[in-house]
């Protein structure tokens, strides 16, 4: 029977569709598949909800005409046929997955009371759980208890069963004594998520659209941005810079002009800038002057134009409210309020929903993201000159995985950022031409490479090459690891490392793993990425780092050497290798799980382990795999990843003192996410 969940509550600007998101993804790492249902909507052909969360990977098989049910229309003029639809539309969803997440309707057209009967109408028909969800902020606790307890009565009265409340934009210093307070109202799930202003926020063309603005300059892309805050600039410039905010939308009356030029320099200052917008009030013509300075001028900030005035303005704009869930960056803050605030194993007993003992590569992305939250690192990016880094760093600082370092001029990462709709304020900006810097960097490279006849004017031209910069950085401990290979070869990222980072005690060469995301599965494939033809020591060593790399990432590490033999059926030069590498492995690591030589098949398949290495704790079980040389491991490891559907994290450098990894130029911003991820984990070992 399909599981299933509706998510309901009794007002508008809850955030509903931020919580469906986290339930959505936090099902789809428990089974197979997902659905997503949204019986009661405004119109069949466009619903904002719909829209983004169908946009999400984890809804990339639905289409908007399966997901929705019926319209308000429909329901006024005929509700026994409107519930109809909508179970017949459910059911043909439910047969198609394992789960389905059932998102209540909005609260904009009619009466609270009347609209949260509906919900409970429909929740029964479905026989689906509900999971309430209310709103906290600018209500005492004993309010939002009160609102809790009524609204639960009346799905109650129409025979549903609550599972669990959630109360929304909470106070953070009031978390703890609200939860205790539904707590009481029933014996069930509870969790409170912080107020986080950017979830509600508007899009700048939500703003235009409230008063009727057109735009007059900037950019079209910049309507889709959130606008954080509004602002009146009534004063004059001195006076008005202390007040502004970032993200802001900036409200200008159209006969001040001269506060254009200054305010789109605002903009694009570190200090000030980004803004969301800017809003000219009143309908005055602009003068040709003031239209020709800035039509030869590069302007990324949206000006809208409307003929209201200012404080009508002002009011109608604070009236607006955004979808938690219409753009990347709010999904992506979405997703950590609710990996922050949700205990996800009670929610789980509470939708009777049991864990898988599978782990999906969905699964292992969200564990990663949790491993990396434990204990914040400081990973720097060398190369902020390309905009997939940039987008990355957005990312990672939205989900809290790491602290992030960009190598760059100031002004120029803001401006980019600005221009791409990325917020990096809580980025540190680092300029590798600040003379100190580089005098203090180029006096230690010198040192540590004198014996290669390196002298201080030598360091300082090495020193110009980002990758030695961050990797100095690195070293000294102003960072804790480090990406490269966006624009920088392999090579290029690995050299610096290898010439003064060094390998970690008792290890003598750096070798690069896989993490191998298969459909139930995640196992370590090495090395694939750093040493051709490795010696038996140094293929003992790469064993030994892979087996601590899937330690490092939750994997127990059952280590096969891999060969075209197993055990002592082969003989020749190449099984020999593999047996002294094993035989060395035991002999440094006597705790190790390992086993060698051995064949794939026998590795992987419990049959075909019985038969040719009966007895073996590794055999038919392994999770680490260890192949005899680069040219095995990387041609196994693309044809796994191409042929199996499999997701390949990586690759991981192991061996170094202090994580170092390298990205495929052809990187996409998932994988440069992911890389600094597993980074940022490594970094929690050393």
């Amino acid at each position: 029977m399909t599981r299933c969940v509706y998510i309901a509550s009794s007002e508008w600007q809850v955030s509903k569709s931020a919580i469906a998101l986290g339930v959505l993804e936090l099902l789809a790492r428990q089974v197979r598949s997902v659905g997503f249902f949204r019986p009661l909507v405004e119109s069949l052909e466009a619903d904002g909800i719909t829209e983004a969360l169908l946009a999400t990977k984890t809804l990339r098989h639905q289409e908007v005409a399966d997901t929705v049910g019926v319209t308000y229309a429909d329901w006024a003029s005929d509700p026994e046929a409107a519930i109809d639809t909508i179970v017949t539309k459910y059911s043909a969803l439910a047969e198609r997955f394992d789960a389905v997440v059932i998102l209540g309707s909005d609260f904009d057209d009619l009466t609270i009371g009347t609209e949260l009967d509906h919900n409970a109408v429909i929740a029964a028909n479905l026989n689906a759980p509900v999971l309430y969800v209310c709103r906290a902020a600018d209500r005492s606790t004993v309010e939002v208890q009160r609102m809790a307890e009524e609204a639960i009565e009346a799905f109650e009265a129409r025979h549903n069963t609550v599972v669990g409340i959630i109360a929304t934009r909470a106070e953070p210093l009031l978390a703890d004594e609200l939860a205790d307070a539904l707590g009481k109202v029933r014996d069930v799930f509870v969790a409170v998520l912080e107020q986080n202003d950017l979830l509600d926020a508007p899009s700048v063309g939500q703003h235009f659209e409230a008063v009727d603005a057109t735009l007059w300059r900037g950019s079209q892309e910049g309507l889709s941005r959130e606008s954080l805050t509004t602002l009146v600039a009534g004063m004059t410039l001195p006076n008005l810079l202390p007040y502004l905010q970032k993200e802001a939308t900036v409200i200008v009356p159209a006969d001040r002009l001269d506060l254009l030029p200054a305010l789109i320099m605002a903009h694009r200052s570190a200090t000030y800038g980004p803004l969301a917008s800017l809003l000219l009030t009143g309908g005055f013509e602009i003068p040709d002057a003031v239209a020709k300075l800035l039509s030869d001028s590069e302007v990324d900030l949206p000006i809208g134009s409307t003929v209201n005035d200012t404080f009508s303005t002002a009011i109608a704009l604070r009236e607006v409210s955004g979808v938690a869930t219409s753009s990347p960056r709010k999904v992506e803050l979405a997703r950590t309020l609710f990996d922050r605030h949700v205990d996800e194993d009670a929610l789980l007993a509470a939708i009777e929903l049991p864990r898988a003992e599978i782990r999906t590569p969905n699964m292992f992305d969200h564990q990663l993201m949790q491993m990396a939250r434990r204990e914040s690192k400081r990973i720097v990016l060398p190369e902020s000159t390309d905009d997939r880094v940039l987008a990355a760093a957005d990312v990672v600082l939205q989900r809290h995985v790491a602290d992030i370092i960009l190598l760059g001029e100031a002004g120029a990462v803001s401006r980019r950022a600005a221009e791409l709709g990325l917020n990096l304020t809580k980025a540190t900006v680092v300029d590798p031409k600040d003379p100190e810097l580089l005098e203090r960097f180029a006096t230690e490279y010198a040192k540590l490479r004198a014996h290669k006849g390196v002298t201080i004017e030598d360091a300082r031209q090495k020193l110009a090459d980002l990758s030695y910069f961050g990797t100095m950085m690195v070293h000294l401990g102003m960072a804790d690891g480090m990406v490269s290979g966006a624009v920088n070869t392999t090579a290029n990222t690995i050299r610096p490392s290898l010439e003064f980072v060094k390998t970690k005690p008792g290890v003598s060469v750096v070798s690069g793993s896989f993490l191998m995301a298969m459909s139930n599965r995640v196992v370590v494939y090495a090395d694939c990425a750093v040493n051709p033809d490795p010696t038996p020591e140094q293929l003992a060593d790469i064993a030994i780092s892979s087996a601590q790399t899937a330690t490092s990432f939750g994997i127990e590490p059952r280590v096969a050497m891999l060969s075209y033999s197993t055990g002592d059926s082969g003989f020749g030069a190449d099984v020999d290798k593999v047996r002294e590498a094993t035989r060395i492995a035991r002999e440094k690591a006597p705790g190790l799980k390992v086993e060698g030589p051995i064949q794939f098949d026998a590795a992987v398949d419990e049959v075909v382990a019985a038969k040719k290495m009966p007895g073996s704790e590794v055999a038919g079980r392994a999770t680490v795999f260890i192949f005899p040389d680069l040219n095995t491991g990387n041609n196994t490891y693309k044809a796994v990843q191409r042929t199996s559907g499999a997701v390949a994290i990586g690759p991981v450098l192991q061996g170094l003192r202090k994580p170092v990894n390298d990205l495929s130029r052809g990187a996409l911003v998932d994988d440069i996410v992911s890389t600094i991820t597993i980074t940022a984990i490594q970094a929690q070992s050393d």
